[in-house]
C-alpha cells in the first residue's frame, strides 16, 4: 500500500466537513402540510374576525372591502363561512406555493454544494493517470 501524498492527504477540519450529511441540514417542507397550515389560519382568521363582528356589532375594520376579492363574503355568518372557506383555499395554495419555493431553493442549494465539492474532489485527477 502506498503512502498519500501531502496534497491527497484530508486534514481533520476536510474529515469533518466532509461527513457532514448536506440533506440533514437542508430540510425540506411538506408543501401539503404547510398549505393546512397557512390556509387553516388564514381561514380561521377571517371567521373569527367577521364572527366578532357580526356578534358584537363592531364597526372596526373595514371587512366589506374583502368582498372585493372573495365572491359572496359579506358581513354575517352567511359570509363568515365563505369567508372561512375562501380564505383556507387561497391560505392553502399560498402555503403549497412557500414550500414548493423553499424545497427548490434547498434542492438547488444541495445541487451547488455537491458540485463544489466534486469539483474540489477530482481536481488533480489528470495528475492520477
Amino acid at each position: 500500500m502506498r503512502s498519500l501524498r501531502r496534497d491527497e492527504r484530508l486534514t481533520a477540519v476536510e474529515m469533518r466537513h466532509a461527513d457532514i450529511d448536506v440533506q440533514s441540514l437542508l430540510k425540506r417542507v411538506h408543501k401539503s402540510a404547510l398549505g393546512f397550515a397557512i390556509g387553516s389560519t388564514v381561514g380561521g382568521a377571517i371567521f373569527v374576525l367577521t364572527a366578532i363582528h357580526v356578534a358584537l356589532q363592531v364597526n372596526g375594520l373595514p371587512l366589506w372591502l374583502l368582498n372585493q376579492y372573495f365572491a359572496g363574503y359579506e358581513i354575517s355568518w352567511r359570509g363568515a363561512l365563505v369567508g372561512l372557506a375562501w380564505g383556507f383555499g387561497v391560505g392553502f395554495v399560498v402555503g403549497w406555493l412557500l414550500g414548493f419555493v423553499h424545497n427548490f431553493t434547498m434542492g438547488f442549494w444541495v445541487f451547488i454544494i455537491r458540485t463544489k465539492h466534486d469539483i474540489a474532489r477530482t481536481r488533480n485527477f489528470l495528475d492520477h493517470i
